[in-house]
C-alpha cells in the first residue's frame, strides 16, 4: 500500500481511499483487496453508529427527564404488583383497558391482565414526567431570590429551593431542564415606558425629555397595547419571543462587515506559556477543543446552575458550537449547522488544508495533531491564485460575498473546497507573528495581540466560521467567535475548559512537544484546491481594501489591572460588577465631560431559549455619584453614601434584565412587530435610533474548579473584547479573574476625534483607585 510523502500528499492519499482495484487479464477479473482501507472504512462506519446511538441513548434520557428510564419498570413492576395483590391502583381504567383489548380477540386472558397493565403503568409513569415537568416549570417562574439582600436566604427561599431540587431529578445531562424553564414574560407596556423614561431622563435636557414623554406616553395608551396584543400571541405559541427575531435582525441581516463589528475574541492565560512549539501548542489545544466536542455530543457537560446548585440556565446555545457556519446571502444571511464533521481546515501562507480528526476510528492524538500541523508548517507549495486572501471576503461587505459566492463557488472544486471549509468542525490559523504579553512592553504587545485576534491581516480568519481557532508563531492563542450562533459566555465556557486541559491534564514532554510518539501512518494534511477567476480577485481584493481601512481604525488598548481585585471589591460589601460599571461611569465622564446612554449585556437565560438583554447602566443614580466624585466640595462620606445607592440601583437594573422585566428587548419586539404591520411609531424608531456609546460587557468565569488560582495563582486568563459600537464611543469588556485580577479590554476608533483607547484606560484606572479608597483602602491593598 502506497504511504503518504511530503511531495505527493494529495495523490497518496487518493491511493489510500480505494478499499479495492481491479484488472481483466485474460484469465479473468483479478481482484485486489486493500485491508487498511477496508480497515478504516469499518473504523468510520463503527464511529458513525457508535455516536447514533449515543445520541438516541441521550434523546430518551433528556426526553424523560426528570424521571429517568429505569424508572418505568419501578411504576410498571410497582402497578403490576398491586393487580397481583387484587388490588386496582387504576380506578376501574385497567379494566377498561382490558375490555378494549377483548374485543381483538386474540389475547390469553393472562396476557390482556399483562398488557392492560402494563399499559396502565406506562400512562402512570408519563403522567408523573409530566406533572414533575410542569411543577418544575412553576417553581422556576418564581424569581423573588434574586431581590433578596445578598448572603441572607429567607425560610421561604430554602423551602422553594428544596422543593426545586425534589424536582430537578438526579444527574441532570446539559439538555435535561430544556423543557422545565419557562418561557420568557412579556412586560406591560406601560412598565417598560416608564422604566425607558426613567433611565434616559439623567442623560436629556428637560425640554427633550418633556417631548420624549409625551411621546411614551401616547405609545402606551395608543399603539403600544395593539402590538403588545401580537407580542403576547407571539410569546404563548413561540418558545421565547425574543431570541428568533434578535437572530435574525440584530445579527443575521446586518450587511456591514462581521470583523470587528460583530465577532469577539479570547485571549490565552495572561502569563503562562506552556510550550513555544506552535505545532505542539496547536496539537495539545486542539485534542482539548475536540474532547469538549465529544462530551458537548454525549451531553457530558453539565448544566450551569445558579444558586447553590439550584437554578439551571438555558443550554441551548451549546447546540451550534461546532460544524457551524455563516452563509452569506444578498439580503439576509443564514446558519449551517451540520451534525457531524470530521475534519478541520487549517490556514497557512496563504494556503488553506484539510486535516482529517480521526484515524483507526478514534480521535487524533495530541502528538499525532501536533504532527500534522508541522507537516503544513513544512509544506513549501505557493498559494493558487487568489487563494491567498480569499478569506478577505468574510472579513467584508456581505452583498458583495454573497454574490461572489453564488457566482463563482456555486460548482466545481471551488465547491468542493469551500463546503470543506464551512462544513468543517471549526477553522484553524497557523499564524506567523509572535503575540502574547511581554514584560519588557506590556501596553503595546497586549494591543498589538487583542488586535491580532479581532481582525488579524483581515483574510487569515474565517469570520464566518463559528470558532477561529488562531495559534501564533510563538505558542500562545486566541479565539474568534462569530456572534450570530451564541454569546461570549457559551464561547467562554469552551475556552475555560480548552486552556485548563491542555496545561493541566495533556501537558507537554520536557523538550516542549506534546506527549505520545508520531504516527507516520497517517495521511498528510490535503491542500484545497481552487480555481479563482480574476473577475472574483478583484471582488476580493476591493473586500480586503475596505476591510484593512475599518482594520487600521481600530484603537484597542488591553490591560490588566492588578492593583486589586474582586476580593477586596467584596470586602466593601457591594457587587464587584456593580463596582467596575461605575467606575466605568466616573471614567467616561472624565473623559469625554458628559454622561451617556450605556449598555451593559445581561443574560436572560434563566428562561427558555434565552440571550441578552440590556441594562442601562447610566442611571440617576449613577450620575449623581460621579457628579460627587468630581465636586470638591463634597465629602468622602457624602460621595460613599451615593456609591451606594448607585450600585444598589445597579444591581437592581441587572435583577430586572435578567428576571425579564428589562426594557430594550421588549421594545426591539413591539418595533418588529410595527414594521410587520406597516405602521410607524415616531417612539419605536426614536428609541432604536439611540447609539450606544459607552457598550459593555462582562466575561464570566464560570469553572473557576479547573484552575485552582490558590495552588496555581500565575495561570489567569486575560479575558476576551470586541470593537467598538458607535464609531464616536467605546467598547469595553472586563474579567474578574480570581481575588486579584481584572482584565480590561478597552475599543474606539482612530477617526474618531472625541475617544482615545489609552486616555480611557488612564481615567478608567484612576476611577478605579479613587472608588476604592472611599471604603479606606489603599489603591494597593489586596488582602
Amino acid at each position: 500500500m502506497i504511504r503518504g510523502n511530503k511531495r505527493f500528499p494529495k495523490m497518496a492519499e487518493a491511493h489510500q481511499a480505494v478499499a479495492f482495484q481491479f484488472t481483466v487479464t485474460p484469465d479473468g477479473i483479478d481482484l485486489r483487496l486493500s485491508h487498511e482501507a477496508l480497515k478504516q472504512i469499518y473504523l468510520s462506519g463503527l464511529h458513525s453508529w457508535k455516536k447514533k446511538f449515543i445520541r438516541f441513548k441521550n434523546g430518551i434520557i433528556t426526553g424523560v427527564y426528570p424521571a429517568s428510564p429505569s424508572s418505568w419498570l419501578i411504576v410498571v413492576v410497582g402497578v403490576m404488583s398491586t393487580m397481583y395483590a387484587k388490588i386496582d391502583p387504576s380506578l376501574g381504567i385497567i379494566a377498561k383497558i382490558n375490555r378494549t383489548l377483548d374485543t381483538t380477540g386474540c389475547m390469553s386472558s393472562q396476557t390482556k391482565n399483562v398488557v392492560s397493565g402494563v399499559l396502565f403503568g406506562t400512562g402512570l409513569w408519563v403522567a408523573l414526567i409530566i406533572t414533575m415537568r410542569y411543577s418544575l416549570k412553576v417553581l422556576l417562574s418564581y424569581h423573588g431570590w434574586m431581590f433578596a439582600q445578598h448572603g441572607k436566604i429567607s425560610r421561604a427561599t430554602r423551602i422553594w429551593m428544596g422543593l426545586v431540587k425534589i424536582f430537578s431529578g438526579r444527574k441532570p445531562m446539559l439538555y435535561s431542564f430544556q423543557t422545565s424553564l419557562p418561557r420568557l414574560p412579556v412586560p406591560a407596556v406601560k412598565d417598560t415606558v416608564d422604566r425607558y423614561l426613567e433611565s434616559v431622563k439623567p442623560l436629556m435636557k428637560e425640554s427633550d425629555f418633556k417631548r420624549m414623554t409625551v411621546l411614551a406616553q401616547d405609545f402606551a395608551v395608543s399603539l403600544g397595547p395593539k402590538l403588545q396584543w401580537y407580542l403576547k400571541l407571539k410569546s404563548w405559541w413561540a418558545t421565547n419571543y425574543v431570541s428568533d427575531w434578535w437572530e435574525e435582525y440584530v445579527y443575521l441581516r446586518g450587511r456591514g462587515p462581521l470583523m470587528v463589528n460583530s465577532n469577539y475574541y479570547a485571549m490565552d492565560l495572561l502569563y503562562v506559556m506552556p510550550t513555544q512549539i506552535q505545532a505542539a501548542r496547536a496539537g495539545n489545544s486542539i485534542h482539548a477543543i475536540l474532547l469538549y466536542r465529544r462530551r458537548l455530543d454525549r451531553e457530558e457537560i453539565k448544566p450551569i446552575l445558579l444558586l447553590g446548585s439550584t437554578v439551571p440556565l438555558c443550554s441551548a446555545q451549546w447546540e451550534r458550537m461546532f460544524n457551524t457556519s455563516r452563509i452569506p446571502g444578498e439580503e439576509t444571511d443564514t446558519i449551517q449547522h451540520m451534525r457531524d464533521s470530521k475534519h478541520i481546515v487549517v490556514f497557512h501562507k496563504g494556503r488553506y488544508f484539510k486535516v482529517w480528526l480521526y484515524y483507526d476510528g478514534r480521535l487524533l492524538k495530541p502528538r499525532e495533531i501536533e504532527q500534522q500541523m508541522q507537516r503544513i508548517l513544512d509544506d513549501p507549495s505557493e498559494p493558487q491564485p487568489g487563494e491567498a486572501k480569499l478569506a478577505a471576503l468574510t472579513a467584508g461587505e456581505r452583498v458583495p460575498w454573497a454574490k461572489c459566492r453564488q457566482a463563482y463557488f456555486g460548482h466545481g472544486k471551488n465547491k468542493q473546497s469551500l463546503d470543506a471549509v464551512e462544513k468543517a468542525a471549526f477553522f484553524v490559523t497557523l499564524d506567523e507573528t509572535e503575540q502574547g504579553y511581554r514584560k519588557e512592553d506590556p501596553e503595546a504587545s497586549m494591543d498589538s495581540y487583542a488586535k491580532s485576534l479581532l481582525h488579524g491581516r483581515c483574510f487569515d480568519r474565517w469570520f464566518d466560521k463559528s470558532l477561529t481557532f488562531i495559534v501564533f508563531k510563538n505558542g500562545k492563542i486566541g479565539m474568534n467567535a462569530e456572534h450570530s450562533w451564541a454569546d461570549a459566555p457559551i464561547v467562554a465556557h469552551l475556552w475555560e475548559y480548552v486552556l485548563a486541559t491542555d496545561c493541566f491534564q495533556l501537558g507537554y514532554a520536557e523538550d516542549g512537544h506534546c506527549k505520545g510518539d508520531p504516527n507516520p501512518n497517517i495521511p498528510y494534511p490535503t491542500r484545497l484546491q481552487w480555481d479563482i477567476p480574476e473577475e472574483c480577485q478583484q471582488v476580493i481584493e476591493t473586500s480586503l481594501n475596505s476591510a484593512t481601512i475599518l482594520a487600521s481604525d481600530v484603537d484597542f488598548h488591553s490591560f490588566p489591572f492588578h492593583t486589586f481585585g474582586k476580593g477586596l471589591i467584596k470586602k466593601c460589601r457591594t457587587s464587584p460588577d456593580a463596582f467596575v460599571q461605575l467606575a466605568l461611569q466616573l471614567a467616561h465622564y472624565k473623559d469625554m465631560g458628559k454622561f451617556c446612554l450605556t449598555y451593559e449585556a445581561s443574560m436572560t437565560r434563566l428562561f427558555r431559549e434565552g440571550r441578552t438583554e440590556t441594562v442601562r447602566s447610566c442611571s440617576t443614580e449613577s450620575c449623581n455619584f460621579v457628579l460627587a466624585m468630581v465636586d470638591p466640595t463634597q465629602t468622602f462620606e457624602q460621595r460613599l453614601r451615593l456609591f451606594k445607592v448607585a450600585s444598589e440601583k445597579h444591581q437592581h437594573l441587572y435583577r430586572l434584565a435578567m428576571t425579564g422585566s428589562g426594557i430594550d428587548r421588549h421594545l426591539f419586539c413591539l418595533y418588529v412587530v410595527s414594521k410587520y404591520l406597516a405602521v410607524d411609531s415616531p417612539f419605536l424608531k426614536e428609541v432604536l435610533s439611540e447609539p450606544w456609546r459607552l457598550s459593555t460587557s462582562q466575561t464570566p468565569q464560570q469553572q473557576v474548579e479547573l484552575f485552582d488560582l490558590e495552588r496555581n495563582p500565575e495561570y489567569v486568563c486575560s479575558g476576551g473584547g470586541f470593537g467598538p459600537v458607535a464609531d464616536d464611543g467605546y467598547g469595553v469588556s472586563y474579567i474578574l479573574v480570581g481575588e486579584n485580577l481584572i482584565s480590561f479590554h478597552i475599543s474606539s476608533k482612530f477617526s474618531s476625534p472625541e475617544t482615545d483607547s489609552h486616555r480611557f484606560g488612564k481615567h478608567l484606572t484612576q476611577a478605579m483607585t479613587d472608588i476604592i479608597r472611599l471604603f479606606g483602602f489603599s489603591a494597593n491593598s489586596k488582602k
